[in-house]
C-alpha cells in the first residue's frame, strides 16, 4: 500500500517541506495531497485526514502520523536499511538534537522571516532576536560540519533528516538576503542545489493560492 503525504501550500509550509524533501531525497514513493491554508474550509479539510487539524501527516493505510518530526522517525523506522539519520551513533545523537532544537526554537527568526518559495531576493532589516537566532544557525551548522560533515556537501557529509529540518531556514535566510558567512553561503546552495528542493520549489511556482500576509513581507 502506498504512502500518501498530507501537505499545506508549497509556498509557505515550512512543516510540509520537511518530510517531503527528505523522502523525496531519499527515493521514497509517496502520493501528494495538498490543502491550501488560510481557506474557510482548510481547518474541517485537513481534519478528513488527521486528527491534529495540521499539514503534514502521512498516511500509511490506516495509520496516520502527524508532525514533521514525528514523520521522520516513522519513516527512519519503516525503511531501516535507508539513511534518515546517519549511521554513526555521536554524529546521529548530534544529527537529532538539532533536528529538536529547530522543532522547537528559532521563534523570532520564523515570525520575522516567514518562508515563502515564491518570494524574489530583497533584504529586510533584522531585529537584535533574529540576528541572534542567525547566529546561533550559523554556530550549529559549522560544529555539524566540521566534526561530521566530512565527505559531503551537508551537515553531517550525506542529506540527512537533520539537513531536511533546516531546509526551511535555508529558503528564509536566502529569500531575505541575511548576512551569513561564505561556509554557511555554500551549505545553503548545497540544500538548494537537491532536485527534491527544485521539485518542491517549482510546484510553489505553479500554485495560484496567496496568502496576502507572507505575501507582503
Amino acid at each position: 500500500m502506498s504512502l500518501t503525504l498530507l501537505i499545506a501550500n508549497k509556498a509557505y509550509s515550512s512543516w510540509s517541506l520537511r518530510p517531503f524533501i527528505l523522502m523525496r531525497h531519499l527515493g521514497i514513493a509517496f502520493d501528494e495531497i495538498a490543502i491550501p491554508l488560510g481557506q474557510e474550509t482548510t481547518r474541517a479539510d485537513i481534519l478528513k485526514y488527521s486528527p491534529s487539524a495540521r499539514c503534514p501527516a502521512l498516511i500509511d493505510g490506516d495509520l496516520v502520523v502527524w508532525d514533521s518530526l514525528a514523520i521522520i522517525e516513522y519513516v527512519a523506522e519503516k525503511f531501516p536499511d535507508l539513511p534518515v539519520w546517519p549511521r554513526d551513533r555521536a554524529a546521529r545523537a548530534v544529527a537529532r538534537s538539532l533536528a529538536a532544537e529547530m522543532h522547537s526554537g528559532f521563534q523570532p527568526l520564523r515570525v520575522h522571516l516567514p518562508m515563502n518559495m515564491r518570494r524574489a531576493v530583497k533584504r529586510r532589516d533584522l531585529t537584535l532576536e533574529v540576528l541572534a537566532d542567525i547566529a546561533r544557525l550559523e554556530i550549529a551548522w559549522s560544529d555539524a560540519r566540521g566534526r561530521f560533515g566530512a565527505g559531503g556537501d551537508f551537515l553531517f557529509g550525506n542529506f540527512c533528516a537533520a539537513d531536511a529540518m533546516f531546509a526551511p531556514v535555508v529558503n528564509r535566510l536566502y529569500i531575505y538576503d541575511a548576512p551569513v558567512s561564505a561556509a554557511s553561503r555554500a551549505y545553503m546552495e548545497a540544500v538548494m542545489a537537491l532536485p527534491a528542493y527544485q521539485d518542491w520549489r517549482k510546484g510553489a511556482a505553479a500554485e495560484t493560492w496567496r496568502i496576502a500576509k507572507y505575501e507582503e513581507v
